[in-house]
């Protein structure tokens, strides 16, 4: 990797300096738009007492639940459980540190801590469980609370295409968290479907910016269906 050129041959590099402890945000919805190979290389590398933000824990041996096989993830920022029978068993066990965040404060957690912002008002949670102990105040007759910005050592994030600076496309649905999650890294890595040459990519359709890229790598993926449902 030198100068604007931030493609890195392979995941071991892509995924170069995370150790135990680290905070890593991941994009992704469910099974779409994640980054399952750099998820996979956190695996291999066994790195523990992981800190994760995501909107969910993937599913039972795939995404992010395999990084639960391994108790891999100590505490887990996310916005439910899903479709995950492990991540549900560790949380009722006490064995994770799981702190529940509506999706729309967790996407804006994400955001904010990219844009270097470090808390906001929302309205959302006030008079729940998910407001006690946090700051109130009140704004034209309605009760707000302060909930903090999120960054991280590591972000990883799913895109569908970019150029060898860094700019990167998302598909669709697959955009999801992916465009938040790239600007609240320390270090971003992107894994694509595809890289192409600079000015290949119409400007207008870019998502996240190569400013806020470190590393990118072009891999090829499963794309499970998370769940299917078929005529009998």
């Amino acid at each position: 990797m030198a100068g604007f050129d931030k493609r890195v041959a392979s995941y071991e590099e892509a995924m170069e300096g995370i150790k135990d402890g680290m905070t890593i945000i991941a994009g992704g919805f469910g099974l779409c738009g994640i980054p399952e190979n750099l998820i996979a290389e956190i695996k291999r590398r066994g790195a523990k007492d992981l800190t994760v933000v995501s909107n969910n824990c993937g599913v039972d041996g795939f995404g992010l639940g395999v990084l639960l096989e391994d108790r891999q993830i100590s505490k887990i920022i996310a916005s439910y459980v899903g479709e995950n029978a492990l991540f549900e068993q560790q949380m009722l066990n006490e064995e994770i540190d799981v702190v529940l965040t509506p999706q729309g404060t967790l996407a804006e957690k994400m955001r904010a801590g990219g844009a270097g912002i470090p808390a906001f008002y929302t309205a959302t949670g006030y008079g729940t469980p998910i407001g006690e102990g946090k700051e109130v105040r009140e704004f034209n007759g309605r009760h707000y609370i302060l909930e903090e910005a999120i960054t991280g050592d590591f972000a990883i994030v799913k895109g569908w295409k970019a150029d060898r600076y860094g700019n990167v496309m998302y598909r669709h649905t697959a955009q999801n968290f992916n465009p938040m999650a790239a600007t609240a890294g320390k270090i971003t890595v992107v894994e694509v479907e595809e890289i192409v040459e600079p000015g290949e990519l119409e400007p207008s359709q870019i998502h996240t910016p190569g400013i806020y890229v470190d590393r990118i790598i072009q891999g090829s993926f499963e794309k499970r269906i998370e769940k299917r449902t078929v005529r009998s």
